[in-house]
């Protein structure tokens, strides 16, 4: 027997692939994908694994996709995540 949380994880992670295989013909669904997973995350209190945490932005919520809506730069020892939609700006130290 699965446990909620568990069955959760699993929900988000499902929904972030979909969000990428569907990002190219409508982002505005992988963007309502990421939402859901949010959701989800927050009613189940789970942490949304690492690795996904930086496909999405924090601010505007929408699904990040390198070249196309978002840029990556590196400077003194940190990843920069540029949102081009919202004009956020995330740092991420990296070693």
């Amino acid at each position: 027997m699965k446990s909620k949380k568990q069955i959760a994880r699993e929900r988000i992670i499902e929904l972030f692939k979909n969000a990428k295989e569907v990002f190219k013909e409508n982002p505005g669904l992988s963007d309502r994908y990421v939402d859901i997973a949010r959701k989800i995350a927050m009613k189940a209190q789970v942490n949304i694994l690492g690795n996904l945490k930086k496909k999405f932005c924090k601010k505007c919520k929408s699904y990040l996709v390198p070249g196309e809506n978002l840029r990556i730069r590196t400077r003194n020892k940190k990843l920069i995540y540029y949102c081009l939609k919202c004009k956020n700006i995330m740092r991420y130290p990296y070693k």
